[in-house]
């Protein structure tokens, strides 16, 4: 696995390795798994899912802050990189949010296609 600095290398490494329609599915199953109203076709184009998380993290830090933290434990965003995030300016925060959404539910996708 790559070095991922932001969505855009999660992208790029996903479509080499032919796994990004894998990331789209293993992101929808956890936001039904979350009661999340909002799922992505598997032929979303990267810039559009990164885009349409984000509107969707960024509403529920603001509107429904229980259903996102229970969005970070169903996918299982570490805890301790949460923290070190900084929630001054909420827009960037649910940005940063949805780099580390797609970089776990990245490293769940890659793992099984890798060991399995």
């Amino acid at each position: 696995m790559t070095q991922l600095t932001n969505a855009d290398t999660i992208f790029v490494e996903a479509k080499k390795l032919n796994l990004y329609p894998k990331l789209v599915q293993q992101l929808n199953k956890d936001l039904l798994y979350a009661n999340i109203d909002r799922q992505f076709d598997d032929a979303v184009l990267p810039e559009s899912l990164k885009l349409m998380l984000h509107e969707t993290v960024y509403k529920l830090i603001n509107e429904k802050f229980a259903d996102y933290l229970n969005l970070l434990y169903i996918i299982d965003v570490p805890e301790h990189q949460i923290k070190q995030l900084d929630g001054s300016d909420m827009l960037q925060l649910s940005e940063q949010v949805t780099f580390l959404i797609l970089k776990r539910e990245w490293q769940k996708v890659w793992f099984r296609s890798k060991y399995s």
